[in-house]
């Protein structure tokens, strides 16, 4: 199952993980994570999903954040990097929060390791979950492709995703308003290299 081949290589990665993260070339998180932060009010309520061993989370502690993440090896980083954050353990297309709960939800490098028939009912969740005028911060694949499991930083890894328009049709019709959408790409550590993201900002 594609949650558990997630879970096991997140698992494995976890030691190494957030140095590798660190050695992105061009990566274009905290432009596009200060877009965010500069638009919410101070105590905003705010879900990490995917939040890995909270590199972004971290950044977030003037705001209640509650970050979720299938990977437990993954949390206990987290939990360390972010102590007053609020971790959940568990694949977050499983879950399900209250309507209006969060003034912002992100899904960093998180999207792609979901199979790309869920993205639809996924995005419709996440505008419920937002609270009017909430915000959607994502990094979402640009090219469509086959669910597949490949090779990725020596472990088997889930990955799916669609084009950059039908993303961008998604998030419009979860009921969500684009306000930003860009093709970034950045370069990785050895052995991807050069690889794109379409980041979207969205708005309730």
């Amino acid at each position: 199952m594609h949650a558990r081949t997630v879970e096991t290589g997140y698992d494995a990665l976890a030691p190494t993980f957030l140095e590798w993260t660190q050695e992105i070339e061009g990566d274009p998180t905290e432009r596009f994570l200060a877009e965010v932060v500069t638009r919410l009010p101070a105590g905003a309520r705010v879900l990490d999903l995917g939040c890995g061993p909270g590199r972004v989370t971290r950044r977030l502690e003037r705001f209640e954040v509650v970050g979720v993440d299938l990977s437990e090896e993954q949390l206990r980083r987290a939990r360390a990097n972010a102590p007053t954050a609020t971790f959940l353990q568990g694949d977050f297309t499983q879950r399900d929060f209250p309507e209006r709960s969060f003034d912002a939800v992100l899904a960093l490098f998180s999207i792609v390791h979901v199979p790309r028939n869920e993205h639809a009912a996924l995005l419709g969740r996440i505008a419920r979950w937002l609270a009017p005028g909430g915000l959607f911060l994502a990094s979402l694949s640009h090219r469509g492709g086959p669910d597949s499991t490949d090779e990725w930083l020596g472990v088997p890894m889930f990955f799916s995703g669609f084009d950059a328009e039908t993303n961008r049709r998604l998030v419009r019709e979860a009921g969500l308003e684009l306000l930003v959408d860009e093709l970034v790409f950045h370069r990785e550590p050895d052995p991807d290299g050069e690889v794109g993201f379409l980041w979207v900002l969205a708005r309730a």
